[in-house]
């Protein structure tokens, strides 16, 4: 149970994140109750977690703002273990470090700001560009459907061994969608706009173009720019060229047959008026 301290400050700090939330970071306290926050942060342009949606909670002690909060972060991102406690310095791992000044915005800005860091500790873990990048463009599903588990019939209740506050994929995404129920109709949308699978959060493959097309496409493991690359498209179209000429050769050939027989008689014709 928060102290009256304790709710006396996080209901201010709630009143001014709610009129004027940082930069890529929103998040408010359970219904329930007030030392437990919830916060999405969206990931910044020009990052591996651009357009992301992650969503995290802040535990906070009944005696805040004298001790920090347990920091965890749900939803996969390739940066932290979901559902972890982190060891940050403004995390519960270091309450001595704790300044009583610094308020969520401080405690979420820095999250965001370690996020976009590589710098490694107690909870994060290593993962490629390109791999975080995928993991952002599936944020939307996993919140939304618990990783899928909310429309294959196999939803479990949140929770779990990694403690209080640990929310498993497999609970349908009825957290996210009990704190964020804007935000889980927004995101159904955009999954069935896009035509994603529920289930397994995959995309509709892409088209295949016809061969005669994909010939004029630039070839695997080329570079070329400026001239080359005109030179190259233009050997590329001749290649197509003669591809359909050998592919036609003998309707080419019947028809120049066909055509001199008929203008060797009408010239014989001519001659024999």
């Amino acid at each position: 149970m928060a102290s009256p301290g304790a709710t006396k400050r996080l209901t201010k700090e709630y009143a001014r994140i709610s009129k004027s939330p940082p930069p890529f970071i929103i998040a408010h306290p359970s219904d329930s109750n007030i030392l437990e926050w919830h916060y999405i942060l969206t990931g910044p342009p020009d990052t591996p977690y651009e357009g992301g949606q992650y969503w995290g909670t802040l535990l906070f002690p009944p005696n805040y703002p004298f001790a920090p909060p347990a920091i965890r972060m749900h939803t996969p991102s390739g940066r932290f273990q979901p559902s972890t406690r982190l060891c940050l310095s403004i995390s519960d791992f270091h309450p001595k470090s704790f300044n009583p000044t610094w308020e969520v915005s401080t405690i979420l800005n820095g999250l965001l700001s370690f996020m976009t860091s590589e710098e490694m500790t107690t909870g994060s873990v290593r993962a490629s560009e390109q791999e975080r990048r995928l993991f952002a463009q599936r944020t939307r599903w996993w919140n939304s459907t618990g990783g899928g588990t909310r429309f294959s019939g196999n939803a479990t209740p949140a929770g779990g061994s990694r403690g209080v506050g640990a929310i498993k994929s497999g609970d349908g995404g009825a957290k996210f969608r009990q704190e964020w129920p804007e935000l889980d109709e927004e995101n159904l949308r955009w999954l069935k706009e896009r035509k994603i699978d529920l289930v397994t959060g995959a995309a509709p493959a892409a088209p295949h173009c016809l061969p005669e097309v994909a010939g004029l496409r630039r070839r695997p493991n080329t570079s070329a720019t400026g001239v080359d690359a005109v030179v190259q498209g233009g050997q590329q179209a001749r290649d197509v060229g003669q591809g359909l000429l050998g592919k036609h050769k003998w309707k080419i050939l019947t028809c120049l047959i066909l055509g001199y027989i008929m203008i060797a008689r009408l010239l014989g014709d001519g001659n024999g008026e």
